[in-house]
């Protein structure tokens, strides 16, 4: 555990996506890297000759013996991040980790105990980038300020349009593989953050159409609903096997206003009237990079900032896509059970 210093000494583990968790913490100016882990130790050895930073690791347990690795980056496969963030955090780490966190609300309660056994010392973050997208940074603060009125129903859309990923990379090695806790989780992840909601329940239904011919095992295509104590229907849809680019869609329907972003741009409406037009937001839609969100973790260290209400949100992301698994493999209504 690390407070009151000038910088961290940090450590990556999974060097895909995770390349860019290792330009965000030496870009950042306040951290180390010590270390550079993946399975692949060649593409480690290369990715620390490029970046001029960081040893290459030839075990996760030579990461977690470091008494000078005060974070943990997670970058790994999706089935290996229960593991390896409870193994980090019972180190006394402090971790940032790609989603989902975990995958089971077995595997989350498990996690939650080794998290809380450092009485909200140790910094728990997860990669959830939408978050840092500055059209969703403008929707959230128009949320705040009542400009919407009450939100009544959330549309979220993951067109992930990248199908050779899951027919023939990684992921379809992996078992009980989840398009939601893959994609969908971002969407989820707004939700919770734009509207403060915590559903109750959810009803889920799916298909394997993209891919009933492939090497991928799971359903490619789940849209859940979700519905909320205060009335709000969520509906959020992991759509793996899309003719589209990768992007994602989203819909927020209140009573004062209605936000849309699809591919005609982000739009804000606020009249029922044919004849007024919505209003064009330009802004980004998406973060200007995969590691937008490690700043903030790393000040959060560095300045032993409380970051448990956001940690909650996390675990209750995951208990969201857990439900909605749970809902899809029963084909009824579930309870959201949060740990």
């Amino acid at each position: 555990m690390t407070t009151g210093r000038d910088s961290i000494g940090v450590a990556v583990v999974g060097l895909g996506v995770g390349e860019q968790h290792a330009r965000a913490y030496l870009a950042n100016g306040r951290c180390q890297l010590r270390w550079l882990y993946d399975l692949d130790v060649e593409k480690a050895q290369k990715i620390a000759t490029v970046l001029g930073s960081g040893r290459v690791a030839t075990s996760f347990k030579q990461v977690l013996d470091d008494p000078e690795v005060q974070a943990v980056s997670i970058a790994s496969y999706d089935d290996a991040h229960f593991e390896q963030v409870v193994a980090a955090l019972n180190a006394g780490k402090h971790v940032f980790v790609e989603k989902p966190l975990s995958r089971t609300v077995e595997e989350l309660a498990t996690v939650k105990r080794a998290w809380s056994n450092h009485q909200g010392k140790l910094k728990l973050s997860s990669n959830l980038v939408l978050r840092a997208a500055p059209i969703y940074r403008w929707l959230k603060k128009k949320i705040e300020h009542g400009d919407l009125g009450h939100i009544y129903a959330y549309d979220g859309e993951y067109l992930y349009g990248r199908l050779h990923k899951i027919t023939h990379g990684w992921r379809k090695d992996v078992d009980g593989y989840s398009v939601m806790e893959g994609g969908g989780v971002h969407l989820i992840d707004l939700m919770v953050w734009l509207t403060g909601e915590r559903p109750v329940s959810v009803h889920a239904v799916g298909n394997r159409i993209s891919t009933e011919e492939t090497a991928f095992r799971y359903k490619d295509y789940v849209a859940a609903t979700f519905l909320c104590a205060s009335g709000l229907v969520a509906r959020i849809v992991a759509n793996f096997g899309s003719v589209h680019r990768h992007q994602h869609v989203v819909r927020v329907f209140a009573t004062n206003g209605t936000f849309i972003y699809d591919d005609a741009g982000p739009r804000y409406h606020t009249s029922r009237d044919p004849a007024v037009a919505a209003c064009a937001v330009d802004l980004p839609t998406l973060p200007a990079a995969k590691g937008d969100l490690i700043g903030p973790f790393v000040s959060a260290i560095l300045q032993d900032k409380d970051m448990n209400a956001h940690t909650q949100e996390v675990f209750d992301v995951i208990s969201l896509c857990a439900a909605s698994d749970d809902a899809l493999a029963s084909g009824s209504t579930a309870a959201v059970q949060y740990v």
